[in-house]
């Protein structure tokens, strides 16, 4: 079997076991797409091999979609992780990135630290993902925390409401004085915590250094990642 398929789906039986249902599932999509497109060059003799596996996972991936569904209705989906200071590979589309879809009409940010030049540019890394993955996204909304020595704060935030008008995205924020949890709510009813809300990544050691544009490969500060679906949600984030 392929090397790549077997690394996937090990890591998805993995989330699977530890009840990560939505990563299990993004990793058992990409593991059967791989063993998919592996049998339409594989000899006849081991076909029947990838079939029975394909089938197996494919399986075993409607299931997951299903805990899944029945969780959401309930009010009982939950996914708790930690990242651990100095690893890489915790962007935001790898933490959260599929929750977010065409689904999501609306976006909710409340963070008391988006105020420095990098966390401004923290969030527009965000809206650019919510940008490219939720067609249907019609408004952002930011609450944060005033500096008043930071004097482009609201300058780069109406920059940025600005660019988001050219996509027909409405973008509006304010300001809060006792603002201090951290939380992004999405209209499809998940709702995604922080400990460190948007600036978790370690400063890269150059400009030049892997991880200045890739968030991927950014070495992150240690925090934790809460995220669950509140079924009542969408209705109320409107």
């Amino acid at each position: 079997m392929d090397p790549g398929a077997v690394s996937i789906l090990k890591r998805a039986v993995e989330m699977d076991k530890n009840e990560q249902y939505t990563i299990a599932l993004v990793l058992y999509q990409e593991g059967v797409q791989i063993l998919i497109d592996a049998m339409k060059e594989t000899k006849e003799a081991n076909r029947t091999y990838l079939a029975a596996k394909t089938k197996e996972y494919l399986d075993r991936a409607e299931i997951v979609k299903q805990l899944i569904s029945t969780r959401k209705s309930q009010g009982k989906y939950r996914e708790f992780t930690k990242i651990e200071s100095g690893s890489t590979g915790h962007g935001y589309e790898s933490v959260f990135g599929r929750f977010l879809d065409g689904t999501v009409k609306y976006i909710n940010i409340e963070d008391p630290y988006i105020r420095a030049f990098h966390q401004c540019q923290n969030l527009v890394r965000l809206c650019e993902l919510a940008v490219r993955k939720c067609r249907t996204l019609s408004r952002i909304s930011l609450i944060t925390t005033y500096d008043a020595k930071e004097l482009q704060q609201v300058t780069r935030l109406a920059e940025l409401k600005e660019s988001l008008a050219s996509r027909n995205i409405a973008f509006d924020f304010s300001f809060s004085e006792t603002l201090h949890d951290r939380q992004i709510r999405l209209s499809n009813g998940w709702v995604i915590k922080i400990g460190r809300g948007l600036d978790y990544f370690k400063a890269p050691e150059s400009k030049f250094a892997l991880g200045v544009f890739d968030l991927e490969l950014r070495p992150c500060n240690e925090t934790t990642v809460d995220i669950f679906h509140e079924n009542n949600l969408q209705n109320a984030i409107k």
